[in-house]
């Protein structure tokens, strides 16, 4: 296979989680002989404070030229108060590359879990695509009489037909390799009549190119309710940049919390994707050997799923359902296990 992987441990617990998740790699890379190559990267709040560094040039150009894929920890660091460096490598970095795919399975392992009632695995197993480089998130906009009684504050939503025909054609080519029955589109157009009658048109445009997918639209304030009650109804959702920001965190709360989310920044077919746990840096937890690596760890599978092995993530699936319904798991969730000691039952189970 031979493929090499950026490293970015980033802050707070970011390095002890991708550790983990290093050494799953480590252990399949061994047993499957992949030809894995970890490339380190010195960045993250320890750079920052030490440099006054973000993402310097060179470092860019090395993890866009010179790996196949990027492992992120997490950012955030209370030692910089605007975290300006978090926004600089973790927005510069899709930005820059290009990943226009916010790629977030919502999949419930254990039923014990999920908060809701009566609702097992296969109720909760979706994957939503959001839009990852437009919308609110690209700070269009401005201030005006900034701090008087008399201030206005812009923020415009930025919506092209390129970026929104790319991610909605995205959640269709994903469900028609998988099989899934239908695709869901969220949007805000009763309200916001512009940019999102543009969410419209072209969703329908696409979904007609797919007659045996059953395409279906949904307000996003009606998304999230119907997620709660009935979760089954859905099997992709392709949404905009801020109304998937929501929505993935509330479905990562139905799949168990935040710390057993995973995701990836993709570009299809260009460039390395940039793979990270969805859960913050947690410095509260730094160096007491108690973060969850299992969103680490999912993440690393499916870092590998697309780069070809989609068998090698259903293992690491597996063996994390194992960990949770024998209950093998840090506090967080329950348990009594340190940090390591869950990944070592994982990697026991993978064999």
């Amino acid at each position: 296979m031979g493929w090499r992987i950026g490293v970015i441990g980033g802050d707070g617990i970011g390095p002890e989680v991708v550790e983990q998740g290093l050494r799953v790699l480590r252990h399949l890379d061994a047993r499957e002989r992949l030809g894995l190559e970890e490339v380190p990267f010195d960045l993250g709040a320890e750079r920052y404070l030490r440099t006054g560094d973000t993402l310097p040039d060179a470092d860019f150009e090395r993890l866009r030229d010179e790996v196949d894929a990027i492992y992120l920890g997490a950012l955030g660091d209370p030692r910089v108060p605007s975290n300006v460096h978090a926004k600089d490598i973790l927005l510069g970095l899709r930005f820059r590359l290009d990943l226009y795919v916010n790629f977030r399975p919502i999949t419930l392992l254990d039923a014990r879990r999920c908060p809701l009632k009566d609702k097992g695995p296969a109720d909760v197993d979706m994957v939503v695509f959001r839009e990852n480089t437009e919308g609110l998130y690209t700070g269009v906009g401005g201030q005006f009489k900034r701090g008087t009684p008399d201030e206005v504050a812009i923020e415009a939503e930025l919506n092209t037909r390129k970026g929104v025909e790319r991610i909605i054609r995205a959640a269709f080519d994903h469900a028609e390799e998988r099989g899934a029955p239908s695709v869901c589109m969220a949007d805000k157009a009763n309200a916001m009549r512009h940019g999102h009658d543009l969410w419209q048109r072209v969703f329908r445009e696409v979904a007609a190119e797919h007659p045996s997918i059953r395409a279906f639209h949904l307000y996003v304030d009606v998304l999230a309710m119907e997620m709660v009650r009935a979760p089954e109804r859905f099997d992709v959702v392709v949404t905009n940049n801020l109304f998937g920001d929501i929505v993935t965190d509330l479905g990562a709360q139905l799949q168990g919390g935040i710390g057993l989310a995973a995701s990836a920044n993709l570009h299809p077919g260009q460039g390395p994707g940039l793979y990270e746990p969805v859960h913050g840096s947690a410095p509260d937890l730094v160096g007491k050997g108690t973060a969850n690596p299992l969103a680490a760890l999912l993440t690393a599978g499916w870092m590998l799923e697309h780069h070809g092995r989609a068998d090698l993530n259903q293992e690491i699936h597996d063996a994390v359902r194992g960990c949770l319904l024998a209950d093998e798991v840090t506090p967080e969730l329950g348990g009594t296990l340190g940090t390591t000691e869950v990944t070592d039952r994982v990697i026991a189970r993978l064999g």
